[in-house]
């Protein structure tokens, strides 16, 4: 079941129930309504935005770049077996494609454990670059499971 709580200045709390799609889609479609409700109760009818923010007799064909030529800096999370030499066999992937790293966090692994986590900023790179490594990463026996990858846009 999901369930939407919204506390409005006459009415109080109030809470609405249902079966959901998922916790991805019902959180879309409700931020969706949210923002439709906003949008035609603050804006006079002679300056509305339009359904989907566009004019559909707007639309053009923009060419657009292809996810591998995309260049951002990256957020690299990965669990790794605490031995030597596994961060160097992970910076030498990294360098052996072109990506360089900003910041970087190792943590010590807890009493008892032989795991721990490496946090990795990369300096901007190529997604084709980054998606190369990280299969390589990957496959490294010292690496527990899936790298965490979360791409960084600067709003400069």
């Amino acid at each position: 079941m999901n369930a939407v709580l919204v506390k409005g200045d006459a009415v109080g709390a109030t809470l609405y129930y249902g079966a959901g799609a998922g916790a991805e889609p019902t959180a879309s479609a409700v931020i969706a309504d949210l923002v439709d409700v906003t949008r035609m109760h603050t804006a006079d009818p002679e300056h509305r935005v339009p359904h989907l923010a566009f004019q559909p007799d707007q639309l053009s064909d923009a060419p657009f770049l292809p996810m591998g030529d995309v260049a951002t800096s990256y957020y690299l999370r990965m669990r790794v077996l605490d031995r030597p030499g596994v961060l160097a066999d992970i910076t030498r992937i990294l360098a052996d494609r072109d990506i360089s790293i900003d910041a970087m966090i190792q943590k010590e692994p807890s009493e008892g454990e032989d795991q721990t986590d490496i946090i990795l900023l990369t300096h901007l790179t190529v997604e084709r670059n980054v998606v190369a490594a990280l299969e390589a990463i990957e496959a490294l026996s010292t690496v527990r499971g899936k790298v965490v990858r979360i791409r960084l846009e600067a709003l400069n």
